[in-house]
């Protein structure tokens, strides 16, 4: 433990923690006055359409940029100092995202229709948020595109301003369209503030304008792509199927049971994002950094102990805490409407909580580059997350969505643990070899 908290106070936090810090808790408190907003102008029903709208949305964007994020921060940070690799990497990445953006925003356009259906149901007709979304996708696209090249180049500062006023924007913008048109303007304000964003991050590259010499279309690279694949393949993975799933679960609610059940669960689901913001910080900070230096078993059991016994005890009791004053957290956040989220808290809190105890774990996979068994993991995730959601739904209602959540993670670590079982409880070789 005093190891952990020694690391974390000379090589964490002292460098990006206080404004890491200040991005985070600007995220939270934007999160929670825009759910406040849809709350008192919009309700029940329109934060269960928003949800389906978010979920699309987040896996359209990973699409639009082939989850190419990662890896061109991995390949910058390697070639920064190599004029060459450095346009090819430039190269490759800005052509097959911009290529990429246009197909997924003619798709998005001249399939607007269907998607509203698919989205909203014939009920509903939001076709135009769905066009003007597929004019915003190319600036969210330059958007992180631009992020990754500072985020290679190791801007944390700029990044995190950037983030820090974005998330500002956006919230101004979302509160004035959500007071002015209501569900219309919270599903405008959804699809826009992301690429809002673009607006802020030119002022983070204006200094860096010489990159544009090193984009050549002559320059794009096989191999670069090839470096870019692995880490694609599981950013596509985790990002356009669970929020597919979450659509599915959600529309399944609407048409068994009603749109206001859903629209509980997907309060839920924002409360619980919230917290696990800080969590999965603690973690991408420290974990993901100490886990690529790490050969042994023994020094690898040794940092997931460390963490257990250091942060779990804390996380487990802001847990419970959350659950006894959930009579108290839902109306601040939201309203008295929303009231039945109250019976949803135990089972996605004990849930988020092995959740987290399996993420730590399961960050291995990134650290030792084991991609396919990361894919395999992540697909019966979320294929168990929705055949036993919608099985439980039919037995216990709104309240089943959330046990099958429990029961998902409760069996994913199960599966990480078997997976790295060797390593943590038998012996301690030299070396951590891949399963």
């Amino acid at each position: 433990m005093k190891h952990l908290i020694k690391y974390i106070n000379t090589n964490v936090l002292y460098k990006v923690a206080h404004l890491n810090s200040a991005t985070i808790i600007t995220r939270i408190i934007a999160g929670i006055l825009t759910s406040k907003a849809i709350a008192i102008f919009i309700g029940v029903e329109g934060m269960a359409l928003i949800g389906n709208l978010r979920n699309f949305l987040s896996a359209t964007q990973s699409i639009s940029i082939l989850g190419f994020y990662k890896g061109v921060v991995k390949t910058i940070s390697k070639f920064k100092n190599d004029s060459v690799n450095l346009s090819k990497t430039l190269s490759t990445a800005y052509y097959l995202c911009f290529f990429s953006t246009i197909l997924v925003a003619f798709l998005c356009y001249y399939n607007a229709q269907d998607i509203n259906n698919f989205l909203f149901s014939t009920y509903y007709d939001f076709t135009y948020v769905i066009k003007i979304m597929s004019f915003a996708l190319p600036f969210y696209a330059l958007n992180m595109l631009s992020f990754s090249i500072m985020n290679g180049f190791s801007n944390y500062k700029m990044l995190l301003i950037i983030n820090i006023i974005g998330q500002i924007l956006g919230l101004l913008v979302t509160l004035l369209l959500i007071y002015q048109n209501h569900i219309d303007g919270a599903l405008i304000a959804a699809v826009l503030t992301p690429s809002l964003m673009f607006l802020i991050t030119l002022v983070g590259i204006i200094n860096r304008r010489n990159l544009m010499t090193y984009i050549k279309i002559d320059h794009i690279s096989f191999n670069i792509l090839k470096s870019f694949g692995p880490y694609a393949a599981m950013a596509l993975v985790s990002a356009i199927a669970l929020p597919l799933i979450s659509i599915g679960i959600r529309n399944y609610l609407i048409a068994e049971i009603g749109i206001k059940e859903a629209g509980y669960w997907e309060a839920m689901n924002r409360i619980s994002s919230y917290y696990l913001m800080f969590i999965t910080s603690i973690i991408t900070l420290y974990i993901v950094p100490k886990f690529g230096k790490i050969h042994t078993k023994k020094e690898f059991k040794k940092e997931i102990l460390a963490f257990y016994k250091s942060v779990m005890p804390k996380f487990g009791l802001g847990l419970i805490l959350l659950y006894f004053l959930r009579s108290f957290i839902v109306p601040i956040i939201f309203s008295e409407a929303f009231k039945p989220t109250q019976d949803l808290f135990l089972w996605q809190l004990i849930g988020d909580f092995v959740k987290v105890l399996a993420l730590v774990i399961s960050y291995q996979f990134l650290a030792k580059k084991m991609f396919t068994h990361f894919i395999i993991i992540e697909l019966f995730l979320v294929i168990t997350l929705y055949f036993s959601s919608i099985y439980l739904i039919d037995i216990y209602g709104v309240e089943g969505a959330v046990i099958g959540h429990f029961l998902t993670y409760i069996m994913y670590y199960g599966i990480v643990l078997l997976i790295f079982g060797t390593s943590l409880f038998g012996s301690n070789p030299k070396t951590i070899e891949n399963p």
